[in-house]
């Protein structure tokens, strides 16, 4: 059963209705935020400067939305045209009155009795076209729903949810289509991404991130690994207008940490996929972690910047993955121009000619456990980095000098059950500040991370007495947003790192912070805990 609770009905024709050629200037709008990642480029930045450094310290919750979940609150909100819309855990979607989170509409989705999740029932957030919330479910759902009303306009299968497949993140919309990727690779499914029809659902082209026997790409399995092997899609891609490309970030091989039950490189996991928006036809790949053991999935979000390497300005796109080092390819033709290690590791010695690690010898999980730098979370993970073009710096939450030990075991796949063939186990990270000072030694600590974009250079950190799962914001202001694990939002100078205001939310931050604007106020909101906190300049620090 699905049903909408409808509360108001707004008057404003124009709500809604963000056409393609808005998506493609959205940097044109900032008073809104029309995408997961604030745009095509995924830069999570925003034009906005009211709210500056020299006021930042006066900045005060104005609102909070109180999710009716316990699940863990991920959402990214939209805000177009004075409508706010997000998803509320599991599968509700929500719109709200931006300048003080009063509820115009919910849709509830409600779902079978038992579903197959990796990490949790969360969902991170809608994509919108043409008066059309798009919004995938955990019951491999694709659903469209009346921007003004919420009212269900169509819904199709993606997949067959009781083998393990999931829908989590936002979709990517684009021209006519939306695209989505299904998630569930810890339950020995074959990923894939797909683009349907915007008006009527039907599938348009499908891209299979494990190629069968025949394609290209299915010789890098051994045997008939291929059936269970993974590669899902656990955050929303980028896209370039015009190279016409779509660009999407592939999760980790099953079983997960037994990597001799899978020969091969096991394409096209770990890896950054570029498409054919029209076709899904792969245009370039680069695959950053061959035939993985650890769980290092390169879901991070595609950041496409035009940078100056070498003394060259070219199309690129920016990549801290999560097996620890920072990437700079060329987004045309997915040429390796640079990498980094940006954070402690010891499982490649570096990276060849063409990006390709230098793996050491006797670092794969076994019986025993072997000890590695990263842990299991990574130098970094799904949360969202940001771009400046102000400063022309790249930044990222990391986790540095963090470590895991992994074990690796046979495992026979079983249809609903966990396929992972090994466990890791990592110490919990300290929460102490002698510990963060000492950098972490034992158990490593977090950052805000700022890198220069075309070498992977450090400029500045930022670090945290916890660890932290936040997404990034920066401003033209030069302000940079972020949370962390023990309930703080905070604001750093985007040039140099400098704290310049804090407030304790009371829970834990996994989410990526929006800006916007409203009347000619501009407002800061992130998830936090169980709620959605709204800030706006006031006359108190701290309010």
């Amino acid at each position: 059963m699905k049903q909408v609770l409808l509360l108001v009905v707004y008057a404003c024709a124009a709500c809604g209705q963000v056409n393609y050629t808005r998506l493609l200037e959205a940097a044109r709008e900032p008073r809104n935020w029309l995408t997961y990642n604030g745009g095509y480029a995924s830069h999570h930045y925003s034009g906005l400067s009211q709210i500056n450094a020299g006021n930042v310290k006066r900045l005060g919750i104005d609102w909070v939305f109180q999710a009716r979940s316990l699940e863990k609150f991920e959402t990214t909100p939209l805000v177009v045209d004075g409508v706010m819309y997000l998803t509320e855990a599991p599968n509700n979607v929500i719109a709200l009155d931006p300048t003080n989170g009063r509820l115009f509409w919910k849709y509830e989705h409600k779902l079978p009795d038992v579903t197959y999740p990796c990490c949790g029932k969360v969902n991170r957030g809608v994509a919108i076209l043409d008066g059309v919330i798009f919004h995938g479910t955990h019951d491999a759902k694709l659903l469209a729903l009346d921007a003004k009303t919420g009212r269900k306009k169509w819904e199709v299968q993606v997949f067959d949810y009781k083998q393990g497949y999931s829908l989590t993140h936002a979709p990517l919309v684009l021209k006519d289509k939306v695209i989505v990727g299904v998630a569930g690779g810890e339950l020995g499914i074959r990923g894939f991404i797909a683009a349907y029809d915007a008006k009527t659902g039907k599938e348009l082209w499908r891209f299979k991130v494990i190629p069968e026997p025949g394609e290209p790409g299915n010789e890098t399995w051994g045997g008939d690994s291929w059936k269970h092997g993974g590669g899902s899609i656990w955050v929303t891609g980028s896209y370039d207008p015009e190279l016409n490309l779509t660009y999407w970030g592939t999760g980790n091989p099953g079983p997960d940490w037994n990597p001799t039950a899978r020969p091969g490189d096991n394409l096209y996991t770990d890896s950054v996929v570029a498409l054919d928006a029209d076709t899904g036809k792969l245009k370039w790949h680069f695959q950053f972690t061959p035939h993985d053991g650890w769980d290092w999935d390169a879901v991070q979000v595609p950041v496409l910047a035009d940078v100056t390497v070498r003394g060259r300005l070219r199309k690129t796109m920016l990549w801290a993955n999560r097996n620890g080092f920072f990437y700079t390819l060329d987004r045309a033709t997915g040429e390796f121009l640079s990498g980094k290690e940006f954070v402690k590791q010891t499982w490649a010695s570096g990276l060849d000619d063409r990006g390709r690690p230098l793996k050491i010898p006797g670092k794969e999980p076994n019986r025993q456990g072997s000890q590695i730098w990263p842990g299991v979370q990574g130098g970094t993970n799904w949360y969202a980095p940001s771009f400046s073009p102000r400063t022309g710096l790249f930044y990222v939450t990391a986790w540095d000098d963090y470590h895991g030990t992994y074990f690796a075991w046979d495992q026979a796949y079983e249809q609903g059950k966990w396929f992972a063939g090994g466990g890791v186990k990592a110490p919990t990270p300290p929460t102490n500040r002698e510990a963060i000072l000492t950098r972490g030694k034992e158990h490593g600590y977090a950052a805000v991370r700022a890198l220069d974009a075309a070498t992977g250079k450090r400029v500045w950190d930022y670090p945290m007495r916890d660890m932290s799962e936040s997404g990034l914001l920066t401003t033209a202001s030069d302000l940079l947003f972020s949370g962390n694990r023990e309930g703080h939002f905070f604001a750093l100078d985007a040039k140099t790192g400098k704290l310049l205001w804090s407030k304790y939310l009371g829970g834990q931050v996994i989410a990526s912070p929006i800006t916007f604007s409203v009347n000619g106020k501009q407002y800061v909101s992130v998830a936090a805990g169980t709620s959605l906190f709204t800030f706006t300049l006031g006359q108190l620090a701290g309010n």
